[in-house]
């Protein structure tokens, strides 16, 4: 039987892609999921992947493109500069030696992940417990959520402006939170609702204490809470009303299987693909047409504010490129954004035999066949989609042809089953070439999620295919 190559097959099938890797090839693919697994558990959320991305660029020579401006520098041909939007979202430009109004290759992901945001006024106390109010962000099965050991990351800004600094649960000295469920016993009632009634948005609240304070006769567990965050952290109960505090689930990222072929861990929806575009991104030197990578915001909640890909930041920071380069006027910015092509970069739902009458086999992503496109996006009539252009998806099947790189295509489960958005038909508004790439995923969207470490190889190296040979 002839073999089937990677990227390569005379037949709709794709090859598990595990049993052609040299001992080197086998090597670099433990070597980049071990930098990936650091890189989840130093980023669980938005301002902890940027931080870490803005270290990984500036050891790769990156430079504040806000220093840039200030100093009124030019750039030209090779330079590297990054642009950070309110410590939520980063975006990396590789100045190529085309002008910038011929286009540009674009990797996008985004790195924000559902999980539980602290209200603005969370603190409360029934019967000598002490909770913090919450309110989930982005698609979640509730039920998931509960008993689990959580942490909190995130930032209090204080009237003043400081800012203090906040992560608790993530060593194993510290305290870890959770949020309780009714014990089977009591639960008969309970178990017969419905898997999205079983818990409620309002009862998703974080157990926070329970030891009152010596001498206080009301709410004693609460002024005991407020005091350890005064002696801390050094901050009020009225602080939590410019706070960011973001409620994920406790521990690393860990090797999954007897085989050791996965990856368990929290927010790789879509951190896999943020992770992989940064570290393609990174590698690609002295290429003719600019390359960009862009990490953004608030996807899973629709792409909305200031650090979402629907703001003008993005069209405003390529502005200050062309400025920069000499290169600005109106019709350039239009041209720049039109001739573009990029990948959107986002993850797919990989196949799960044990729910297998949600998938369409024929067309649905597995593991270990390499990168997912996914040509169309949306729910049942396609709805709130990108479909993009054939003679795209023929260009991007030529170049990793070459480049025998593993690929597959799939769907988001059956027709009027599955669906859902990435942020591909945000860009195709500038008229520029968008499909979607990235890793499958099982378990997507529930506090661990599953991803192949061959598929995470593949879609670094076809990253870097793209950004080198699309144009």
């Amino acid at each position: 039987m002839k073999k089937i190559q990677k990227g390569k097959s005379d037949t709709m099938e794709r090859k598990n892609v595990w049993t052609d890797y040299t001992k080197k090839e086998l090597k670099d693919l433990e070597r980049l999921n071990k930098k990936y697994r650091e890189f989840l558990n130093e980023g669980k959320t938005e301002r902890e992947c940027v931080r870490v991305a803005v270290k990984m660029a500036e050891k790769a020579g990156y430079r504040n493109l806000a220093d840039v401006v200030a100093e009124g520098e030019t750039l030209q041909a090779g330079d590297k500069v990054y642009s950070v939007n309110m410590k939520k979202s980063v975006t990396l430009f590789q100045i190529g030696k085309q002008p910038l109004e011929q286009g540009m290759a674009i990797l996008g992901a985004h790195i924000d992940s559902p999980r539980m945001d602290v209200k603005q006024n969370p603190l409360y106390e029934d019967t000598e417990l002490a909770y913090l109010d919450t309110h989930y962000y982005g698609g979640i099965k509730k039920y998931q959520w509960v008993t689990l050991p959580l942490a909190i990351h995130g930032v209090i800004v204080k009237s003043d402006g400081e800012v203090v600094e906040v992560c608790v649960g993530e060593d194993e000295k510290e305290p870890v939170f959770c949020v309780t469920d009714l014990l089977i016993h009591l639960a008969h009632e309970r178990m017969e609702k419905k898997a999205d009634k079983v818990i409620e948005g309002e009862a998703l609240d974080i157990l926070f204490g329970s030891r009152p304070l010596k001498g206080e006769e009301k709410d004693a567990v609460s002024k005991n809470v407020l005091s350890i965050l005064k002696e801390k952290y050094n901050v009020e109960e009225e602080d939590f009303l410019s706070a960011e505090l973001e409620i994920v689930p406790a521990g690393k990222a860990r090797e999954s299987g007897i085989d050791t072929s996965m990856i368990m861990a929290y927010g790789q929806d879509d951190r896999v693909c943020a992770f992989t575009s940064l570290v393609a991104m990174l590698e690609v030197e002295n290429t003719e047409h600019t390359t960009c990578c862009m990490l953004v915001d608030k996807e899973e909640i629709g792409s909305v504010g200031a650090t979402g890909m629907r703001s003008n930041v993005f069209e405003n920071t390529v502005a200050e490129l062309l400025d920069r380069l000499g290169q600005y006027s109106d019709l350039a910015l239009r041209r720049c954004l039109a001739n573009s092509k990029m990948l959107s970069s986002d993850v797919s739902a990989a196949f799960d035999p044990t729910y297998a009458s949600a998938y369409e086999k024929k067309n649905a992503a597995y593991f270990g066949r390499g990168m997912v496109f996914n040509k169309f996006t949306g729910s049942r009539g396609k709805s709130g989609s990108n479909d993009a252009n054939a003679e795209f998806m023929a260009q991007i099947r030529g170049i990793l042809k070459d480049a025998n790189v593993a690929y597959q295509t799939a769907e988001l489960g059956k027709v009027d089953i599955g669906g859902g958005g990435t942020i591909a038909y945000i860009m195709a508004l500038y008229g520029m070439d968008v499909i979607d790439c990235g890793v499958a995923v099982l378990n997507m969207h529930a506090p661990w999620e599953v991803t192949s470490k061959a598929d995470i190889y593949e879609a670094k190296k076809g990253y870097v295919v793209f950004l080198e040979k699309i144009f």
